[in-house]
């Protein structure tokens, strides 16, 4: 998926957000203007004018939560809560308060962190019956999209499971998260390596305020790397095909450093080579296999794996599903 592919946001997603308003009785053509779009919207839009749409919903409806909690979400609340995270110690520190912010402002669904087997899960209970996919996929949008800011790296996900039933464009969903999507689940949940939970927040008083400009846009796509010398390395790995990775030695004598100084550096942003690499072939695999033909076997070779089994073993680390159960899983149904 290119850059660009990223950034543009399903229309099925707007006529969501467009029903919210609705059921509130509000007119949306108004909304539509205030946010630079037309009355009429049959293909996806930017991220950017998502998140004008965003912007001019929760200030119409004086509601960040578009009407969806128990408890209306008021304007200025997403700043409240990434202020009460914002000097977390890690990862796990943030999210529990960033759940306990959100629990006490929306009250339902309530949201709470639990660890077993490797993973850490974000699991909600709603107290009256499920509710829309749009609205645990707005929660996910908020909570998942503050964190992986904070920490100054993508959290990639294992597995997103929804509580309602599968909504007619349910293929947009699974597009959207990048990771096995399950509807009709006994409970909503997000789940990511529990390793993770260990990272420690890296971001000052300064970057909240870069960050609160551009939100929600910088929000509403696959977490991009702003920063850093770890940025640096990323961009060189993916203008390049993996099997043309250099060793961590050479990479640090073509950064013009030493090894020992490059490994330092990468630790201090809570990052090393071996993780980065792995992120990114785990981030092309994915957009093979959904969005080509490619057989598992040249998949693994494209990616510089030595043998498809290889690949095998580290797909299932990085999603609890072999490559072809991922591919059917989150490919697009066929319609008739």
């Amino acid at each position: 998926m290119t850059d660009t592919g990223r950034r543009m946001i399903s229309p099925f997603f707007v006529e969501e957000a467009i029903d919210c308003l609705k059921r509130q009785g509000k007119t949306p053509e108004k909304v539509l203007a205030a946010a630079g779009l037309p009355a009429r919207i049959g293909a996806p839009i930017s991220a950017e004018s998502y998140g004008a749409l965003w912007l001019a919903i929760a200030a119409e409806m004086d509601d960040e939560f578009f009407g969806m909690g128990a408890r209306p979400m008021r304007r200025g609340s997403f700043t409240l809560l990434c202020h009460c995270i914002l000097h977390a110690r890690t990862l796990d520190q943030a999210l529990r308060r960033a759940l306990r912010f959100l629990n006490v402002v929306l009250e339902d669904p309530e949201g709470r962190l639990e660890t077993a087997d490797g993973l850490a899960q974000i699991v909600l209970a709603d107290r009256q019956g499920p509710r829309s996919a749009f609205a645990y996929r707005t929660y996910w949008i908020l909570l998942h999209g503050i964190t992986c800011w904070l920490i100054g790296r993508r959290i990639p996900l294992r597995m997103v499971d929804f509580r309602c039933a599968e909504p007619e464009h349910g293929a947009d969903y699974r597009l959207f998260f990048g990771a096995p999507v399950r509807f009709s689940q006994p409970v909503s949940r997000l789940a990511f390596d529990a390793a993770m939970l260990k990272l420690p927040v890296a971001r000052s008083e300064q970057a909240l305020k870069q960050f609160l400009r551009n939100a929600p846009a910088n929000i509403l796509v696959r977490y991009r790397y702003d920063a850093g010398l770890a940025a640096g390395v990323r961009k060189r790995l993916r203008e390049m095909p993996p099997t043309a990775w250099n060793a961590f030695d050479d990479l640090a004598a073509q950064m013009r450093m030493s090894p020992s100084t490059l490994r330092h550096r990468l630790a201090a942003e809570g990052q090393n080579y071996a993780a980065i690499r792995d992120e990114i072939r785990r981030d092309l695999a994915i957009e093979m296999l959904q969005a080509t033909t490619l057989g598992v076997g040249e998949i693994a070779t494209r990616l510089g794996f030595s043998e498809p089994s290889a690949f095998h073993r580290a797909f299932r680390k990085w999603t609890a599903r072999s490559p072809a159960a991922f591919r059917r899983e989150t490919a697009a149904p066929r319609r008739a």
